[in-house]
This record gives structure tokens, C-alpha cells and sequence, in this order.
């Protein structure tokens, strides 16, 4: 049966925009080394065509110089066909890439969305309103707790408050003493003047004076006591 009807052959998968880019490519620096190798050539009949005088002999060579020079205008023409080619499948390319990443990107958030549904099915708002509830509840009744246990047993019910105004005054008025100066709790104590409080009369200063017509008594020396009276010398 196989000799009368053949054997199927297996279909090569065809060649993705890689491999079409690849060879592409090759081609093209084939064709690049192929003008380089034209251009070589080109400037050797350049010289040979200065160096030669005007006649048969340069007449050839600008004819074999004009036959290099079609052949690089073929090559630059292919050169460019196959940019073009490689610009298009880059640009093919680029397109299957986004497609592909569009594709991911849809099957992520595919999945995301699943599992999403899932987690809100054991979360309900209700549920959230009422644990905020009780936790609002649980900080008044927090907040009471500590201002009941920060009363001070030892305050009395019947404090004069116009006693405590004085007593606030007679601080501010310390205060502004305090910033003026020494306060007056730290100033030294005066001593305090007995004679001025006895009204008594100041201790008389100097030499006491005598009535008129009476003679001094006594003297006294440059110390202030009384003079030793000297005896007379008689001769």
C-alpha cells in the first residue's frame, strides 16, 4: 500500500519572524561586503585612470571602472530591499511581543480577579462596622476607666476658690520678682537700727567745748589721752 499511494510526509512548521529576521540579516552583510570588496576596486581604476594619458588604453579602464560601479548601484538596491524587509518584520515583531504581553497581562488579572471574589466572600462590611463599633465603645469606656482611677482621694469638696485666686496672685506676683531681681526669700535680713528706734542722741565728736574765761583742765596728746604734765626745769 505504501509503494502504491507513498507515505505522507510530515510538514515542516514554518519558519517563525526570528529566523526570517536572521537570514535576512545575513544577506544583507553578504551584499555589505560584497559593495566593499566594488569600492576597492573602484578606487584602483581611479588612479589608474589619472595615472594614464587620454587614449585607448584609459577609455578601458573607465569602461571596466563603469561596470564596477553598475554592479554597486545592484548591490546598494538589494542592500536596501533587504532593510526594508528587516524593518517590517521588526515592526511584525514588535506587535506579536505586545499581543503576547496583552495576553499575560489579561491572564493575571484573570486570575487576580478570581482569587479577589474568593477573599471577599469571607469579608463583609457590615461585619467591619460592627467591630469598629465596639472598639469605639471599648476606648470610651477605656478613657473613663482612667480618669476615675486619676481622682485624688485627698482633695476636699468645700475649697474657697476666692482663697486660691489670692493665693495664685500673691505666686505671680513672686514670679515677677523673681525675674526683676533676687527673690525675697533669698535676700539677707537687715539688721535692725536700735538707735533709731530709742530716738537716742548721737556720741558727741571732737573736742568738748568749755565756757568762756575757764581754762582746759586737762589735755590730751595726739592719741587722745590726757596729757602727762611736764615739771619745770629750773635752772
Amino acid at each position: 500500500m505504501k509503494r502504491v499511494f507513498g507515505v505522507k510526509k510530515n510538514k515542516e512548521p514554518p519558519p517563525s519572524i526570528e529566523d526570517a529576521n536572521d537570514r535576512i540579516t545575513k544577506r544583507g552583510d553578504t551584499v555589505d561586503e560584497k559593495i566593499k570588496k566594488l569600492d576597492v576596486e573602484l578606487n584602483r581604476y581611479k588612479e589608474q585612470i589619472k595615472k594614464t594619458r587620454p587614449g585607448p588604453a584609459q577609455e578601458a579602464v573607465k569602461a571596466r571602472a563603469m561596470r564596477v560601479l553598475k554592479q554597486k548601484r545592484m548591490y546598494e538596491g538589494q542592500r536596501d530591499m533587504l532593510y526594508n524587509q528587516t524593518y517590517n518584520l521588526d515592526q511584525v515583531q514588535f506587535a506579536a511581543e505586545g499581543i503576547k504581553d496583552a495576553q499575560q497581562t489579561m491572564s493575571a488579572l484573570k486570575s487576580a480577579n478570581k482569587e479577589l471574589k474568593g477573599m471577599m466572600k469571607t469579608v463583609k462590611i457590615q461585619d467591619i462596622d460592627n467591630l469598629q463599633d465596639e472598639m469605639m465603645d471599648l476606648m470610651d469606656v477605656s478613657n473613663e476607666i482612667q480618669e476615675t482611677l486619676g481622682r485624688s482621694y485627698s482633695v476636699p469638696d468645700d475649697i474657697d476658690e476666692e482663697e486660691l485666686m489670692g493665693e495664685l496672685d500673691a505666686l505671680e506676683a513672686d514670679m515677677e520678682n523673681e525675674s526683676e531681681g533676687v527673690p525675697s526669700y533669698l535676700q539677707p535680713d537687715k539688721e535692725p537700727d536700735f538707735d533709731a528706734e530709742l530716738n537716742l542722741p548721737s556720741a558727741p565728736t571732737g573736742q568738748t567745748v568749755l565756757p568762756h574765761g575757764r581754762p582746759n583742765p586737762q589735755t590730751e596728746d595726739e592719741l587722745g589721752l590726757p596729757a602727762v604734765p611736764r615739771a619745770s626745769l629750773r635752772g
